[in-house]
């Protein structure tokens, strides 16, 4: 495949993201549209030109680690998994019902595919760094990428596991921070304030990256440096509600729902971005 035709096939799963991240929350009656579409190519670049998977094996044990801080936006994850064959596509159309496996956060005890149970924000990176040390002491050589909210940098336990990565040298593990400016009570810069972050995680012994974080390209750029000798931050820039033009950066859409009618109306405008 070439690079051109790869670009195309993450930007087109990025709106497979969000078209089913439409029809999931219409299954549930509620969910987080705007944290999942703040994060779509992200989430594509990684399983479709990034990560190092087997389809139809989420157990495989070379496989890369993806770990989900920012939990609460699952739904847009769930179709890549299904996607990959990790679980059948069935399971999404009972989203969130009654026995059914897929919950508004993942659970890595009940969903093939996810390896970290989350929601509760500030933990995944921890549990990443643990991952990458395992790794290490097994002689294993995959990655472990942890992919964060910026509101979620409010949080100690991220530092905590940022000062424990670099002094271990884990050049295996990859935080990618999906700077859309907002959390659930408002602006994260209003809220507390984050920056400068690059100057953080480069304080804290990190390499550090900030990208458009719907630039399949410079996201491609960025998670596909090597490991090196120390941990890896990508911030990636980007709008909470991205793809449809009346979620982007409001806050009310933090989590919300849309009547059939409305729902029909956002899947056509994100089929008609370019």
């Amino acid at each position: 495949m070439s690079d051109n035709e790869l670009i195309a096939l993450i930007e087109e799963r990025a709106r497979f993201v969000r078209e089913e991240t439409v029809r999931l929350i219409e299954i549930a009656k509620v969910g987080h549209y705007a944290s999942a579409f703040s994060c779509a190519e992200i989430m594509a670049t990684l399983y479709y030109g990034v990560m190092r998977l087997r389809r139809g094996e989420p157990d495989w044990p070379d496989r890369d680690r993806f770990l989900f801080g920012k939990g609460h936006a699952a739904v847009g994850l769930y179709p890549l998994l299904a996607d990959w064959g990790f679980l059948d596509h069935a399971v999404l159309d009972d989203y969130t019902r009654l026995g059914n496996p897929l919950g508004d956060h993942p659970d890595s005890t009940r969903v093939p595919g996810i390896d970290f149970s989350s929601g509760s924000l500030g933990h995944a990176l921890s549990g990443g760094l643990g991952m990458a040390l395992a790794a290490r002491l097994q002689g294993r050589e995959h990655r472990v990428f942890c992919l964060l909210g910026d509101g979620e940098m409010h949080e100690g336990q991220i530092w905590e596991a940022a000062l424990g990565a670099a002094h271990h040298g884990v050049g295996s593990l990859v935080a990618i921070v999906d700077r859309n400016g907002y959390c659930l009570d408002g602006m994260v810069d209003e809220v507390i304030g984050i920056e400068p972050l690059a100057a953080k995680w480069e304080a804290f012994g990190w390499e550090v990256d900030e990208v458009d974080g719907h630039s399949v390209p410079a996201l491609l750029a960025a998670l596909r440096q090597p490991a090196g000798d120390c941990p890896r931050c990508v911030i990636a820039h980007t709008v909470k509600g991205k793809g449809v033009s009346y979620m982007e950066r409001e806050i009310g859409w933090h989590l919300g729902y849309l009547v059939p009618e409305d729902a029909a109306e956002a899947v056509a405008e994100i089929r008609s971005a370019p």
